[in-house]
């Protein structure tokens, strides 16, 4: 046994590596991602562990390209995982391409309503801008609105040095949790 107390389901929103994601599928394709998600969440039930439900946006940079997509992929999935008490959700996995600290703001006040709406007291992770590395932008603007809001950081120790465990130090120093949602020792 490795210990493994946590799974995370990446639900890419568009294309990667020839793949179809959510958002540029059809409904048939769009259902078998739904189910294979629902799968997987008893499955991690039955093992005793979290499941980090991520909605993976690293592709299309901005989490506003595709809101519609995320609000109907948490519609449609978040009324059968509100009896588990396992699922974190990560609605806007590594913002990029100069996408704004306010522009994920935004986005996150579209979709978190959409959760809260079935699971109210679920911790929902946010993303921060430059690949979650920024969180001390959503430090100085935090989402005051609703309660168990995480910021992700991500944190690769070959490339990511002092500048995002400063920016890491700010945010903790501001009383905003944050959360390591993505680590490895290389680059």
């Amino acid at each position: 046994k490795f210990g493994m107390s946590t799974l995370r389901i990446a639900m890419y929103s568009a294309e990667a590596d020839d793949v179809k994601g959510y958002a540029d599928g059809d409904d048939a394709h769009r259902d078998e991602l739904e189910k294979m998600v629902l799968e997987s969440a008893e499955i991690c039930a039955k093992l005793g562990i979290y499941m980090i439900l991520d909605w993976h946006i690293l592709l299309d940079y901005d989490p506003n390209m595709h809101t519609d997509m995320a609000i109907r992929f948490f519609k449609n999935v978040c009324p059968a995982l509100k009896k588990y008490d396992n699922i974190i959700y990560e609605i806007c996995n590594e913002p990029n391409g100069g996408t704004s600290w306010s522009q994920v703001k935004s986005y996150a006040l579209e979709v978190i309503p959409v959760i809260r709406a079935n699971d109210p007291d679920a911790i929902i992770i946010v993303g921060t801008p430059n690949w979650c590395q920024y969180v001390d932008d959503a430090a100085n603007d935090p989402i005051t609105e609703y309660d168990n809001i995480v910021y992700a950081v991500h944190f690769y120790a070959e490339t990511h040095r002092d500048d995002i465990r400063n920016r890491m130090t700010t945010a903790i120093n501001k009383g905003i949790p944050v959360i390591i949602s993505e680590f490895s020792i290389c680059d």
